[in-house]
């Protein structure tokens, strides 16, 4: 059973790790399509009322949470690479480091999820209800600009932050799972004692 263990608790903290690095390539990601469709259409970036399309300064209010995204996006990556120095991934017995790192992780990741979610849904509203999709039309075809009026990078984010979420979950079972064949273990151990006595 312990063999079986120890290969999932691996195989949890590598995907641990590549989670974290998804949201960190989806912040990178996040800013793209909207850099190219309306940078060019901020007349003054110090007067984003001085715009040829209304609502176009979208792209500038999400600046520092996307700065904040990438941050934040690394702390998890740390946090992630935790669980490996704590040596999570192939420890038989826990300690209390590994339960430490957990905790951050789980506690981490579940914020961010909510705190991320919370913003790129407001952000997705006042770029749907905002923006005028006819004027940012007319000066594509004009200035040879990208068009974009999908909601993709705002919608992805709920797969981004679903395999966030998921890979916590399977590192909060596998460390009750761990937590139970520990106590078996000792269950054991004491058996063997009395028997031995």
């Amino acid at each position: 059973m312990y063999k079986k263990q120890l290969k999932l608790q691996k195989l949890i903290c590598i995907a641990a790790i590549i989670a974290c690095a998804i949201i960190f390539v989806y912040a990178l990601g996040i800013m793209t399509d909207l850099y190219d469709a309306m940078y060019s259409t901020m007349m003054n970036p110090n007067d984003l009322s001085e715009t040829d399309v209304p609502g176009s300064r979208i792209y500038y209010y999400m600046q520092d949470f996307n700065q904040d995204l990438l941050k934040y996006s690394i702390v998890l990556i740390l946090l992630g690479c935790l669980l490996f120095i704590t040596q999570t991934h192939s420890r038989r017995k826990y300690y209390i480091g590994n339960y430490v790192a957990i905790g951050l992780y789980s506690a981490a990741n579940i914020a961010m999820a909510i705190w991320a979610h919370t913003w790129i849904e407001a952000y997705k509203s006042f770029f749907v209800t905002q923006v005028d999709f006819e004027a940012l039309r007319k000066h594509a075809d004009m200035w040879k600009t990208a068009y974009v009026d999908s909601t993709f990078w705002f919608d992805i984010h709920y797969a981004v932050f679903a395999i966030s979420l998921i890979i916590t979950g399977l590192l909060i079972a596998n460390m009750i799972w761990k937590i139970c064949l520990m106590k078996e273990e000792q269950k054991l151990i004491e058996a063997g004692k009395e028997v031995a006595a």
